[in-house]
């Protein structure tokens, strides 16, 4: 595999689940003309990342994964032969949770993902969180590259993408809600960098509230062979306006960098990191609505 391609589906929610269906089809085949591998959905995109306050309305709003909205993007990837990341509000129990399926080319399902950083100082407090991080192969016509996803607040956890570069992920996808600012383009630039991966955000046009577009991605290669110094490992940035953009990761580039530069899992000593696994939080980190 020489290269992969993901289109980053920027787009506006309808307001329905039947008109997202819709227009989220209608997309994935604008992405297909367009020569892309992967479509990836911003985050929640069945709901257009709403989260009632009324617990019966929430859990009235969420699909199952057997859905006839999952299944009917199932059925799309199989037509077009195109990997789809979709997003969506899944039923739950105790309560539905924010989740990403990545299904591949021949409509099988091949990661399913709940967004483990849940936003409990706001409306995803009444999300139920996921328990793991996963990679999972994905067999595309030019080859099989391994991809891993996190959704939106995980990326501000460096623990999100080093799990998932430790489970093998070369891609991570990353579904997203809110404003891509200075700060949270920086994180992403770092996981990046910190992990030798290819980085994928989709986020939500401006005309949706609290978020202003700039999807973007980072191959993941910071310097280059032949000894010339640090590079921009941005290779896509969007607008704000609704859009589709193209996101072409240099996958056998990004290989052969794996294969001889210093980050990553290179030089790692995971014996020493024994605070990292320890549950006690002191002041000034104390959030009376922190749920473990």
């Amino acid at each position: 595999m020489k290269n992969l391609k993901v289109a980053l589906l920027q787009v506006l929610p309808e307001g329905s689940l039947d008109k997202n269906l819709r227009k989220g089809i209608a997309y994935c085949r604008r992405a297909k003309d367009a020569g892309a591998d992967i479509a990836l959905f911003p985050e929640m995109w069945s709901v257009g990342y709403e989260i009632p306050e009324d617990l019966d309305e929430l859990r009235a709003s969420a699909i199952a994964i057997d859905s006839p909205f999952v299944i009917s993007f199932r059925e799309l990837a199989k037509e077009l032969r195109i990997a789809v990341g979709i997003t969506f509000l899944e039923r739950f129990e105790p309560l539905p949770r924010n989740t990403f399926c990545l299904i591949d080319r021949l409509g099988n399902i091949v990661l399913t993902y709940a967004k483990v950083h849940t936003c409990d100082f706001g409306d995803e407090c009444r999300l139920t969180a996921g328990e793991d991080f996963y990679v999972a192969n994905l067999d595309t016509a030019k080859g099989c590259v391994k991809v891993g996803a996190m959704i939106c607040f995980d990326r501000e956890f460096p623990e999100s993408a080093r799990i998932l570069m430790l489970k093998g992920a070369e891609i991570i996808l990353v579904p997203n809600a809110c404003p891509i600012e200075i700060n949270r383009f920086s994180q992403l630039r770092t996981r990046a960098y910190e992990n030798m991966v290819g980085i994928a955000t989709a986020n939500y046009p401006k005309d949706k509230s609290d978020c202003n577009g700039r999807s973007c991605a980072f191959d993941g290669i910071a310097y280059l062979p032949d000894g010339s110094g640090a590079r921009d490992m941005l290779i896509v940035e969007a607008g704000e306006r609704e859009d589709i953009c193209l996101a072409d990761f240099p996958i056998e580039k990004l290989r052969e960098y794996r294969a001889c530069e210093v980050h990553g899992n290179a030089y790692r000593h995971p014996r020493k990191y024994k605070s990292l696994v320890e549950e006690n939080i002191e002041e000034p980190f104390i959030r009376n609505d922190y749920r473990k």
